[in-house]
């Protein structure tokens, strides 16, 4: 799995619905502008819908408070983006799903959502679940209570509706022994996404629940990208991803702080290293990462530590995005989960940090999508992103920015 004493590429699955497992893992502005096309802001009620199916979604046409992407001019500097995720994206009713959905509201901001199917599919029906090289219904992070599964609804509801991506985390979140999804095949990743698109789409039937509206989107056109448990078996789910029409995969792990390429068609978005403060060597850009390396798990925490240790996380979220801002202006993606490991001090270093850098008073800071991120990229001259990925981690571009993709 790495070494988790040096960069920790573990992530964690939300623990909160069963034992604690392993798992993989500015503002919006207008693009060319600085006002904020905020997500969020505005009423929450969709459009008029047209069922889907069971009527568990629907199409309510564009999504609301999307900017329009545009290419840069000659010369002209990129914007500095960063991308906020969150992995499971299920609500227990601890608040953090809400918590940060208001946070991005208040800032005009977007964020990617990687839901795991399995979090709007009953534990009673828990046998509709076949994984791969697993047996039917099992699950690394278990099952949510149905009150759990209507909040769940409920936010990823909001949260469309307020520009933010729904994206996916699969289903089980298996990381060891036979069954890892970083055995399976191209057929078997495409089995687990058709379900996880099936328990998205079916909730209605599958719960029985007949208040609730439905969300507000087609799903199996919404779905471009996602993240892998553990972030593992990125090599064979990118066949699957290209064969389905997935525009991003972001399920590496290690990558470095530069402008992305594309593998196998598919823009790869890895976590990446940035400065970890007071430390000789870097961390991955994720909540689970911190914790691995100041105190290896969440139960061997030393709460006497928590001051430090938060504000040691939060410096190297903002680290990352201050080395990016001065130099290459290579996105920043930072990854997180709804989880209140050692006493919560993740949750509110990356509040922190998101403050500091959607609250930045540099016009050209975009916290956005990553979806929305992909169609910028796809917006621009392909000469023009690959003198960007010329440039190193922390390089400034020869001779400025005017000079440097004025030859382009």
């Amino acid at each position: 799995m790495g070494d988790i004493s040096r960069r920790g590429i573990l992530g964690l699955g939300m623990g909160a619905a069963a034992a604690v497992g392993i798992s993989g893992c500015g503002s919006v502005k207008e693009w060319t502008g600085s006002s904020g096309s905020g997500a969020g802001s505005g009423k929450e009620e969709g459009p008029k819908a047209e069922p889907i199916g069971d009527g568990s979604t629907a199409r309510t046409g564009p999504q609301p408070h999307q900017p329009k992407p545009e290419r840069l001019e000659p010369g002209q500097t990129p914007p500095q983006f960063v991308i906020f995720s969150w992995d499971g994206a299920g609500d227990i009713g601890d608040g953090l799903f809400p918590r940060f959905r208001k946070l991005a509201k208040d800032y005009g901001a977007s964020m990617t959502f990687f839901l795991s199917g399995l979090y709007l599919l009953p534990e009673s029906k828990k046998s509709l679940y076949r994984p791969p090289n697993n047996p039917v219904g099992a699950s690394d992070i278990g099952y949510l209570k149905d009150e759990n599964i209507r909040r769940t609804l409920k936010g990823v509801r909001s949260a469309w509706l307020e520009g933010h991506e729904i994206g996916t985390h699969f289903n089980g979140h298996f990381c060891g022994g036979t069954g890892s999804v970083a055995n399976w095949t191209p057929a078997e990743w495409e089995s687990e996404i058709e379900q996880a698109v099936s328990f998205v789409t079916k909730w209605k039937t599958n719960t029985g629940f007949k208040d609730l509206e439905p969300l507000p989107f087609d799903y199996r056109k919404e779905l471009v990208g996602g993240r892998t448990p553990c972030l593992l078996g990125q090599d064979n789910l990118l066949p699957t991803a290209k064969k389905l029409g997935w525009r991003y995969d972001a399920s590496s792990s290690g990558g470095l702080q530069v402008w992305p390429a594309k593998k196998n068609d598919i823009w790869d978005f890895p976590l990446q290293q940035v400065p970890f403060p007071g430390r000789s060597f870097e961390v991955l850009s994720m909540d689970y990462n911190m914790m691995a390396n100041q105190s290896q798990n969440a139960s061997q925490s030393d709460p006497s530590k928590y001051p430090a240790w938060q504000r040691q996380a939060r410096d190297a979220y903002i680290g990352g995005f201050e080395r990016a801002y001065g130099s290459n202006r290579a996105p920043l993606f930072i990854g997180n989960h709804f989880e209140s490991w050692n006493g919560g001090i993740y949750m509110r270093a990356v509040e922190e940090a998101f403050k500091r850098i959607a609250d930045d008073k540099r016009k050209d800071v975009r916290v956005v999508s990553f979806r929305q991120y992909t169609d910028w990229l796809d917006a621009q001259d392909p000469k023009v992103l690959q003198k960007l990925r010329g440039l190193g981690v922390g390089q400034r571009p020869p001779g400025g920015w005017k000079a440097y993709l004025s030859a382009a």
